[in-house]
């Protein structure tokens, strides 16, 4: 039962965790085109800021998927 467990729980973390990731992205998208129509001439630099957070945000998520990957191989 321990394994199945651990199992369970790098599945749920996985889970979330991409659901997290997932929503971080969405709401910085929105930003992004809400700032872009409200100002267009800053678009290039929105577009930059954009792409630094969800490159940091996708890096939060690979370290936590391999966190869950860690406790299934190392149990």
């Amino acid at each position: 039962m321990d394994m199945s467990m651990a199992f369970l729980g790098a599945a749920i973390g996985a889970g979330l965790t991409a659901l997290g990731v997932g929503f971080g992205i969405g709401k910085i998208g929105a930003a992004a085109m809400e700032g872009t129509a409200r100002q267009p001439e800053a678009g290039g630099a929105i577009r930059t800021s954009m792409i630094i957070a969800s490159a940091l945000i996708e890096g939060i998520g690979f370290v936590a998927l391999i966190v869950c990957l860690l406790i299934v191989l190392l149990k």
